[in-house]
């Protein structure tokens, strides 16, 4: 990414910081809202948190940035990291296992593949769900201790720099104003992706609201959240690929808006699951590819991409 493309994104990212700690407006004796994450952490906002709005003259479209995109994820693994999980795990764990072994090949996981990149290279639905990985140790939320976290657990990361590691805590989120973020760094010698999680049990602000039985509504939230991240993941892995002009990636774009009561995985598990920004749905789709009131949205369900993108 450019020194001067970076400092415009951080200084976007530190507005709408500032903008929601100002609409928050905590009381002396308020707990003070946890921080952005530091360095190229990009968030997953919580309901109700206003996002980033480009310019009135720009394109809602996502443009390509020259970054790289994952065309393939061979490794995706799930790391549980937090001293709970070992004895209240209810049914997150199988149930997030479950996602992740049916996202490949999905009709959700297809909203995501028009994008490309320089050369014959596009995202692909396309990715190998390598099971989980359980550490009892305590938990954190700063950056730098969950990218520590991926390189303990994860001591041989896929060395073509594809591999993603999603990590679930057992830290509530509080009041901070996002449910997960991603980034990408170096463990171990290799490029990873990486994702976070905080615990949203009960956490109305993460709640997708699904009325899918036989999940616990924790699991529910973190599934939603998680395909959020994974969507950017592979959309916008190094922060440098695809998104808009107010720095907001596919999954932003459609965040909350949701268009089926779920969603069928190629392992036929439902989730309910918001949508992803198809450039191609918005020029080409309007009022078929509407989630919630959004146009350009595609989830997966009802709201599928063409066979072509035209």
């Amino acid at each position: 990414m450019a020194a001067s493309e970076a400092v415009r994104r951080t200084a976007y990212a530190v507005s709408a910081l500032l903008l929601a700690a100002v609409l928050a407006a905590p009381s002396a004796t308020a707990a003070r809202p946890e921080p952005d994450p530091a360095g190229n952490a990009h968030v997953s906002l919580a309901r109700g948190v206003p996002p980033r709005q480009a310019r009135a003259t720009q394109s809602p479209d996502m443009t390509y940035h020259g970054g790289t995109i994952l065309d393939v994820v061979p490794d995706v693994r799930a790391i549980f990291w937090g001293t709970t999980w070992p004895t209240d795990a209810g049914d997150k764990i199988s149930g997030l296992d479950r996602f992740y072994g049916g996202m490949s090949a999905s009709e959700y996981a297809r909203t995501s593949d028009e994008y490309t990149q320089s050369g014959p290279v596009a995202v692909t639905s396309t990715m190998t769900y390598n099971g989980h990985v359980q550490d009892s140790s305590p938990a954190s939320s700063s950056q730098s201790a969950v990218l520590a976290e991926v390189g303990r657990a994860i001591t041989n990361p896929d060395t073509s720099g594809r591999g993603y590691y999603a990590v679930y805590t057992d830290i509530p989120r509080g009041r901070a104003r996002y449910c997960a973020w991603h980034s990408d760094g170096t463990v171990n010698g290799f490029h990873v992706q990486y994702a976070f999680f905080f615990k949203l049990d009960g956490d109305p602000g993460c709640d997708p609201n699904s009325t899918v039985s036989g999940e616990s509504q924790g699991l529910q939230a973190l599934a939603n959240v998680s395909g959020h991240e994974l969507s950017e993941a592979r959309t916008d892995p190094n922060l440098n690929a695809w998104y808009d002009g107010s720095g907001s990636e596919n999954a932003d774009k459609c965040a909350w808006s949701f268009g089926s009561d779920y969603v069928t995985f190629a392992n036929k598990t439902q989730w309910k699951i918001q949508g992803n920004w198809s450039n191609w749905a918005y020029d080409n789709q309007k009022g078929y590819a509407n989630l919630s009131g959004q146009n350009g949205c595609l989830d997966g369900g009802g709201y599928r991409l063409s066979a072509s993108f035209g």
